[in-house]
C-alpha cells in the first residue's frame, strides 16, 4: 500500500481511556469538528486531515478504501488499549463504513453522519463536464459563501474554507467526486461488531436518508436518528444538539427521548 502523508492533529487528554477520532467531509477539513473537540477534551482526540484537505498533500486518484486502510493502521498503533470511537461527516462517514468493514471488528462506536452509500451512476457521468463548468467559479468569493451556507460553514470559519477552497486543485476534486458517488456498502458491514449511531438531516437528499436507512437495516448494532430542519452539516448547524445527542448515546448506548428515529 502507498503510504499517505496524513496530517494529524492530536487535542484532549491523552491519557484517557477513550480515543476519538474525527473524520470531516470533503472540502472542508479538520477544523470542522472545532464545536466537537472542546466538548470531549476529555477524550483523547485524532484530528486527520484527509488526503487532498487542509494540511495533508494528495495527489489523484483520492481513495476511499486506501485512506480508511491507512486510517485504521493509525487508530490501531494509536489506541494503546483504549476504548475507540470515530465520527465520520460526508466524505468521513463513508471512509468511516469502509473501515468497518476492512476491520470488523477495531472500532467500538461509530458516529455516522451524512454518509451516501449508494452509487450515483448518472451523476457520475456529469462529474467531469460540470467540475469543468464550475470549477473556476469556485475562486470568487461569493460564489464559495453560497457553497459554504449549503454546508452551514459560519462567518468565523468562512475564510479557512475559502483559503483550503483555492488550494483545492481540480483534478483532486473530480477524483473525490468520483469516489463519493461510486461508493456503496460491503457486505461485511454485517460482520462488524461496531455499534452504530446513523444520523441524517431532515432536509438532505433522499438517497442520503435512503443511504441511512440501509446502513440502519444491514447491521444489528444500529441506531439511527434524523435532525429536525436540518440539511447537510449537523455538526455545523446545531453543535450544541448534535454533541448532547452523540454524548448520551456513547454514555447510556440509547437516543435521547424526543429525537426522531429512522
Amino acid at each position: 500500500m502507498r503510504k499517505l502523508n496524513l496530517y494529524i492533529k492530536e487535542s484532549g487528554n491523552k491519557q484517557a481511556a477513550r480515543m476519538i477520532v474525527f473524520l470531516h467531509g470533503g472540502g472542508v477539513s479538520g477544523w470542522m469538528w472545532s464545536k466537537q473537540i472542546p466538548f470531549f477534551e476529555n477524550s483523547f482526540c485524532l484530528i486527520p486531515d484527509l488526503p487532498g484537505h487542509g494540511r495533508s498533500p494528495g495527489n489523484p486518484p483520492f481513495s476511499i478504501s486506501r485512506t480508511a486502510e491507512q486510517l485504521n493502521e493509525v487508530i490501531s498503533t494509536k489506541a494503546d488499549g483504549r476504548e475507540i470511537v470515530v465520527f465520520g461527516f460526508s466524505l468521513g462517514a463513508q471512509i468511516l463504513v469502509e473501515m468497518i468493514c476492512q476491520r470488523p471488528g477495531l472500532i467500538d462506536y461509530a458516529i455516522v453522519n451524512s454518509a451516501l452509500l449508494r452509487p450515483m451512476p448518472t451523476a457520475l457521468k456529469l462529474i467531469e463536464p460540470s467540475v469543468r463548468i464550475s470549477f473556476p467559479l469556485t475562486r470568487y468569493r461569493w460564489f464559495s459563501r453560497w457553497q459554504a451556507s449549503t454546508l452551514y460553514v459560519n462567518e468565523v470559519d468562512f475564510e479557512q474554507y475559502y483559503a483550503e477552497t483555492l488550494h483545492m486543485k481540480r483534478e483532486m476534486l473530480v477524483s473525490v467526486l468520483k469516489e463519493n458517488m461510486s461508493y456503496s456498502i460491503s457486505p461485511r458491514i454485517q460482520e462488524s461488531t461496531t455499534k452504530l449511531l446513523v444520523t441524517v438531516g431532515e432536509k438532505e437528499r433522499g438517497i442520503v436518508k435512503k443511504s441511512a436507512e440501509d446502513l440502519v437495516q444491514l447491521s444489528e448494532n444500529a441506531d439511527g436518528i434524523i435532525f429536525p430542519g436540518v440539511g447537510h452539516g449537523i455538526p455545523l448547524a446545531d453543535p450544541a444538539l448534535f454533541n448532547r445527542v452523540v454524548n448520551h448515546w456513547l454514555n447510556t448506548g440509547t437516543i435521547p427521548e424526543g429525537t426522531p428515529h429512522l
